[in-house]
């Protein structure tokens, strides 16, 4: 169920988790039959699949083996291997039908139309144990759990989101999250293809694909406008009405909420979007969907659960985290309903749950509370989720609230993070993220750690990947065939650079009003003929001369 607010009262859910389809993820069976009950089944073993026998880039994409690579992470290892296949098809002999498995939790979700004996699946050998996730029960509580509230005005500015993180210096600095990839987990985009602040997206191509593991299909732009808001607050932009946080990313749309009703089986879902999101190579998941009651009340969680360690969603969000993914999610929208509480998967171990503040800093009333059930501290950090400015509609623009946008508010920062400093892995990003919120010294179980300085998470973990040269800047390698790097001492403040030929003609001439970063990455001579060049650079601390040597391959 989504993390947005249709009033304070109004309930919302999310879904979380992962579970990798069968067969290119996710299959259709039969697309006119209606499937009534859904049944996730342990398995206890791989068979007799071996990590040793395949290579990696049999199973991930280049960008995902890079990832795992920089963080030191094996590849392959037995999670990443798919659910034994021999296994499914003796399952579905007894009559199941198969719609996608989860290689981590080494689960298989089936389906049938009528209500079928689970015993002969428990008598199976391989079988660990089966679990009934979906069946006809009357709807809950949870009718529209996705809908929220807009509102045309507002007191704050349209970019309070990003200036309140400090999100602003990250943006003039030119880091927009460009080569980042983000796997957007959500419960449709509708007019995602249509609305005007992502004209810019769309004309680069930086949508990249879309994927429904609901409905086991590709088409996304319907079923609701929740997942559109979300993208219109990472990369919506129209100068002087939005400004996303990361604009210019790169994104993955993946349904995997069912918005008509609020069963476990959304976990699996959950779970197939995220492994495919980690095949693909995603940098970030931004998910701002939960889960914790459902319409069918004994499938329902208790707070004891959000442990870290007990929801099948959780545990997922986990293995994402471990194979070098930073996940961001909605910590929920609870605090005035009677379960007060932060939601799953914000409980996870290395999932930065975002709470929810108002343009003054203040936490909102429907920020979820933490600790988690085991006492960590929950949320991790606090970003604006109240009278946010999305887009969902062609022709207009409003606001609106739930911790489901301060979600994408984080993750979009994240991205200019991982940009700027991109030897950092997940683990350094929350660790920066905390170490910089304003709580720090004090963390709560209102805005966990804090809201971040993101200027602040730049420099903390430059300190720790970015040596400091002895001189006040270096430029590197040289001589370079395509790209090349400046290295500052000290964070140059203010910024222009220019470089000339060895005749004087002026070939790059850039200004930054600000710059906070202690890296430089110029591009603009990669496809310039081979020769000499002088880089000279003016900054708040002095002006630096270098002459460079381009090489062609």
């Amino acid at each position: 169920m989504g993390i947005t607010i249709n009033s304070f009262r109004k309930i919302l859910l999310i879904i979380v988790f992962s579970i990798t389809c069968f067969s290119t993820n996710c299959r259709l069976y039969a697309q006119g039959t209606t499937y009534n009950y859904f049944y996730r089944v342990y398995f206890k073993d791989k068979g007799d699949s071996n990590p040793n026998n395949i290579s990696a880039d049999a199973l991930l994409s280049q960008r995902a083996i890079f990832r795992r690579q920089k963080a030191g992470i094996s590849v392959p290892v037995l999670s990443d291997l798919p659910v034994y296949s021999d296994y499914l098809k003796q399952v579905s002999l007894k009559g199941f039908v198969l719609h996608c498995t989860s290689k981590w939790m080494n689960t298989g979700l089936f389906k049938t139309q009528n209500q079928a004996d689970i015993n002969p699946l428990l008598n199976l050998p391989f079988v660990k144990d089966v679990k009934i996730v979906k069946r006809p029960v009357n709807k809950g509580i949870h009718s529209d759990k996705l809908d929220f509230s807009m509102e045309s005005t507002d007191p704050n500015a349209y970019d309070r989101p990003l200036t309140m993180l400090n999100g602003q210096s990250l943006h003039y600095s030119g880091y927009d999250g460009s080569g980042i990839l983000i796997a957007i987990l959500d419960g449709g985009f509708l007019n995602a293809d249509l609305i005007s602040s992502l004209d810019e997206l769309r004309t680069r191509k930086g949508i990249k694909g879309t994927r429904d593991f609901v409905s086991s299909g590709e088409y996304v732009y319907s079923y609701h406008n929740h997942g559109t808001a979300v993208l219109s607050v990472l990369a919506g932009m129209i100068p002087g009405i939005i400004e996303g946080t990361a604009p210019g990313a790169n994104f993955w749309l993946i349904r995997t909420e069912d918005v008509f009703s609020e069963f476990p089986v959304e976990e699996d879902y959950w779970a197939a979007g995220a492994e495919f999101a980690d095949s693909i190579g995603a940098d970030i998941i931004s998910s701002s969907l939960g889960y914790f009651i459902f319409d069918d009340p004994s499938m329902n969680y208790t707070f004891s659960d959000m442990n870290g360690n007990t929801t099948f969603v959780t545990r997922a969000a986990d293995f994402a985290a471990s194979k070098g993914i930073l996940v961001v999610n909605s910590a929920g929208n609870e605090r005035t309903t009677a379960w007060k509480r932060i939601i799953a998967p914000s409980d996870g171990y290395n999932v930065v749950a975002a709470g929810a503040v108002d343009g003054s800093d203040t936490v909102a009333t429907f920020s979820s509370v933490g600790p988690s059930a085991d006492g960590r501290v929950k949320p991790d950090n606090a970003a604006q989720g109240v009278n946010v400015t999305v887009q969902v509609q062609t022709t207009s623009i409003a606001r609106a609230s739930g911790t489901s946008f301060s979600c994408p508010v984080l993750s979009g920062m994240c991205a200019c993070v991982m940009q700027a400093v991109p030897k950092a892995i997940n683990t350094d990003i929350i660790n920066a993220l905390h170490k910089n919120g304003d709580r720090f010294n004090k963390p709560d179980s209102l805005y966990g750690y804090g809201i971040p300085d993101m200027a602040g998470v730049i420099s903390t973990l430059q300190e720790l990947l970015v040596v400091k040269p002895e001189n006040e800047s270096i430029a590197g390698p040289n001589p370079f065939t395509g790209d090349i790097e400046i290295t500052f001492k000290e964070t140059p403040g203010t910024l222009k650079v220019m470089i000339y030929t060895l005749s004087g003609q002026i070939v790059v001439n850039k200004a930054y009003q600000e710059y906070i970063s202690r890296t430089l990455l110029i591009t603009d001579l990669e496809n310039r003929q081979q020769g000499v060049y002088i880089i000279k650079l003016v900054t708040s601390n002095g002006t630096y001369n270098h002459k460079v040597i381009k090489i062609n391959n």
